[in-house]
């Protein structure tokens, strides 16, 4: 069991009433993805912000961006957990413009229809105390690995389906099944692997919460922590 993504997943428990349990998900996991990239973003904000104040066209902004952060993806918005807290009458907006100042290829929010739930949260009177629980989540990187953050989200999701009556294993593979697969992936290739400059490519054609390609990437450094 994932101790990270139990803590994140009894943040649920303030949901009870105007929420149903199967309904959980729709709140826990957009805002679990929020908080991750809003910790990997942190120490570069101000920096982008100021890039973003120098170039309006999206395009120079990101390769600006890039060569500036090292990241493909930024956020422009003046918000974020460390200050959205402090303008409560305006916490709904606030948030949306946060969500909406996200590079284009941060469309996750759409899908989930995240604009809604933060005015159902509200109206429920829920969205500041919701928001203080996860601010208060170091979801960086330094803190949780990129495999322990797949541990836990595929546990929210396992616990946001069995909620919803359906089978947790048609959204993601157990990390057991897959640390075999890559064991049998990569069984005839570990000699090369340890090779200077070596490049491999990974193909997960359905990658889901990307477990395969984390332990991959874990078995691969294992090997040569200087690959291509």
């Amino acid at each position: 069991m994932s101790t990270l993504g139990n803590f994140i997943w009894s943040i649920a428990d303030q949901l009870r009433g105007p929420y149903r349990p199967n309904q959980y998900g729709n709140v826990v996991l957009p805002l679990t993805i929020l908080r991750r990239l809003d910790c990997i973003l942190e120490s570069d904000r101000e920096t982008v912000r100021e890039l973003a104040g120098k170039f309006d066209n999206p395009n120079r902004l990101r390769i600006e961006v890039k060569k500036a952060t090292g990241r493909s993806f930024y956020n422009t918005s003046h918000y974020s957990f460390a200050n959205l807290l402090e303008d409560a009458d305006g916490l709904a907006d606030n948030l949306g413009d946060y969500i909406d100042r996200f590079s284009p290829d941060v469309d996750v929010f759409e899908y989930f229809d995240f604009k809604k739930e933060i005015l159902a949260l509200e109206k429920a009177e829920l969205l500041r105390e919701v928001i203080s629980s996860f601010r208060a989540v170091d979801l960086h990187p330094n803190v949780v690995s990129n495999a322990d953050m797949g541990d836990a989200f595929e546990y929210i999701i396992r616990k946001f389906n069995e909620a919803a009556n359906e089978t947790s294993g048609d959204h993601y593979t157990p990390r057991d099944a897959i640390r075999l697969l890559v064991d049998l992936l990569f069984a005839e290739k570990d000699a090369d692997l340890s090779e200077a400059d070596i490049v491999r490519t990974l193909y997960d054609p359905t990658a889901g919460t990307g477990g395969m390609l984390a332990l991959a990437e874990e078995h691969l450094l294992a090997q040569n922590p200087t690959p291509v």
